[in-house]
């Protein structure tokens, strides 16, 4: 199959606006809690009427300050209940948000306003607003600018008050659906950032339909979810807008070190993350018990898990696996059940594939994790996995109102109701994204099985060719080997070499305490680590694992360890934590060549094929 389609089950209303997803919602259940802020040890809710009366109170100021109905609002903040207040208060003066990254450097910020011609900007930290001075000087139309640490969200509310209702609301029905919402710049893992024009309709029409699709997650009594991923990226932007629509309680945070304690507390029915979020609950899981002395049993009863969700997919399960099931349950599941607060039921994942036995693993908590596929220029999810239509390796089937096809050399391309309207300023890069029918060019490469599921296969532009014509997709070596608990990234080379060779790098979090696991000093640096034997042995057997998925033409022959970590602060990460590829191999272009010389750092592949 090279095309699937499914058709709108919530017909597109041109008038609608983001604001309206809000308005209705109150309109329906104004008792209801929208979202949770914390409070002592626990968490204070915030009902749907009273988020609104917020909303209306902060765009008051923002009117009073100024701002006019299409300007263009740059915004810095960690996620966080006010950065959703914020967004929904610009949207109720008619404004336009671009969101900025808090990891953003000066040079970054300058160009996403200078850009977007942004007319203000609202900050949180001093750390933030220091960075805006280095380059405020050449940004003509920058003339307003906020700072929430200094008091701006009780000062917008105090400027307000002589504002009325009425000019609000007028200000609030000024959009119409095909109006831009956002400006939202790409995070820029090859070239200059691109900022894609999102429409209300993209929002209003993706969230009515993803809703209705995702009922079960979205609309069960009680349903809420608890949000770390950064909220300047469309994925958890979106998210928060369908929670919005849906009527789904929502709580933040923002500090990955305080989610399990956070957890604990808030109870998610729901989550969103990205899979590396769930590779380092499963490899910390594992050196914890490891570290105890239970490492034997842990990844025994991992292997249980992962059968006896193969076997539910065959619609059988042999009574000896369901009884070792069932007294895995008791000893080791639960415990990671009770870890992640005790409800969740189902996990929303996208960026990038998730092992099929992590896949497997989760499923067997009773956790299904939906992976979804999309782009910033696809407002988020174009396809992702349904509770009752749900196919573990794969990303699911079209949402309602989308067709995805594959193209003749494998690149998938999509139509449907959450199509970006263009890239702001660049019409000839908007003209390069589409066919001429009309579908967006994803630069993605994957397949469609039988029964309409999508499964991604690589970037079309990171495919790698070896000296030898041998076509190489780097994302199906480099899931596999990224899951082992030491390895932090792994980022795979051979363009026109003889052979495929890798870059490596170690997990600084989990690092300590697989050393110390493996009984060999915790504190080892780095530099340290890159050399020890028994690093470098454990690397060894990630690079073998990897090598099981493809050929030996295909297979890495070398692999250096690298003494750093990968960040978004040195450019080689992206806020969605993909890995930065140019940028990884310009700047460590002299350890590649290394590798296909003399290097005492590389180890040859034994595996044989």
């Amino acid at each position: 199959m090279n095309q699937t389609e499914t058709p709108i089950v919530i017909p597109h209303v041109p008038e609608d606006n983001v604001t309206d997803l809000l308005e209705q919602r109150v309109a329906a259940t104004p008792d209801r809690p929208l979202f949770a802020v914390p409070e002592g040890s626990g968490w204070r809710d915030i009902t749907a009427a009273q988020f609104r009366d917020e909303v209306i109170r902060v765009a008051k100021g923002f009117v009073a300050g100024g701002v006019q109905p299409g300007d263009r609002i740059g915004f810095m903040c960690k996620t966080s209940y006010e950065w959703t207040l914020v967004d929904f208060a610009l949207f109720y003066t008619g404004a336009i948000m671009v969101p900025v990254y808090e990891t953003s450097s000066p040079l970054q910020m300058h160009w996403i306003l200078e850009d977007s011609g942004a007319r203000g900007i609202i900050t949180e930290t001093r750390d933030h607003a220091e960075r805006l001075e280095e380059v405020r000087g050449d940004l003509s139309n920058l003339d307003l600018t906020w700072r929430l640490d200094e008091g701006a969200l009780d000062a917008l509310r105090a400027a307000g008050d002589e504002i009325p209702d009425e000019e609000i609301e007028r200000r609030r029905s000024i959009a119409v659906g095909s109006d831009p919402a956002t400006l939202i710049y790409t995070s820029g893992s090859t070239g200059r950032p691109k900022g894609c024009v999102l429409t209300h309709a993209n929002f209003v029409d993706l969230s009515r339909n993803a809703g209705a699709a995702l009922s079960q997650v979205v609309q069960e009594e009680g349903a809420s979810t608890l949000l770390f991923i950064t909220l300047a990226h469309v994925f958890a932007r979106f998210i928060s807008t369908l929670a919005v629509h849906a009527g789904v309680r929502v709580g933040h945070q923002a500090d990955t070190s305080q989610l399990l304690p956070a957890l604990n507390t808030f109870k998610p029915s729901f989550l969103l993350a990205v899979p590396r979020v769930f590779e380092k609950v499963y490899n910390s899981s594992e050196q914890k018990a490891e570290g105890e002395g239970k490492g034997k049993i842990f990844r025994a009863a991992a292997r249980v898990a992962v059968a006896y969700s193969e076997a539910q997919e065959t619609g059988r399960v042999p009574l000896m696996l369901e009884l070792r099931f069932r007294l895995f349950d008791k000893l080791v599941y639960s415990k990671l059940r009770a870890a992640l607060g005790g409800r969740v039921r189902y996990a929303v994942s996208g960026s990038a594939p998730l092992s099929r036995y992590l896949g497997h693993f989760y499923h067997s908590l009773g956790i299904k994790i939906l992976e979804g596929y999309g782009l910033t220029e696809t407002t988020a999810p174009a396809t992702v996995n349904l509770p009752e239509k749900f196919k573990i390796g794969t990303v699911g089937p079209a949402l309602p109102g989308h067709t995805i096809r594959i193209a003749e050399d494998g690149e998938i391309e999509i139509k449907g109701i959450d199509i970006f309207k263009e890239y702001w300023n660049n019409p000839a890069a908007t003209a390069a994204a589409f066919t001429e029918d009309g579908f967006f060019k994803t630069g993605d490469l994957g397949s469609i099985d039988d029964d309409g599921y999508l499964a991604i296969t690589g970037r079309k532009k990171e495919i790698i060719v070896t000296a030898g014509g041998k076509n190489v997709a780097p994302a199906v070596l480099e899931d596999p080997i990224r899951s082992n608990p030491v390895v932090g990234q792994v980022v795979v080379v051979g363009e026109q070499k003889p052979f495929i060779a890798a870059l490596v790098t170690l997990d600084g979090e989990m690092l300590g305490t697989w050393l110390k696991n493996n009984g060999e000093n915790p504190s080892l640096s780095l530099e340290e680590a890159a050399v020890n034997p028994k690093v470098l042995a454990e690397v060894q057997r990630a690079i073998d694992h990897g090598n099981e998925f493809v050929s030996r033409a295909e297979s890495i022959r070398k692999f250096v360890i690298l003494p750093v970590e990968f960040t978004e602060a040195n450019g080689h990460l992206t806020p969605k934590l993909s890995i930065k590829r140019d940028n990884i191999l310009r700047d460590y272009a002299s350890e590649i060549a290394a590798l296909y010389g003399d290097n005492p750092q590389t180890a040859a592949i034994s595996t044989p094929r």
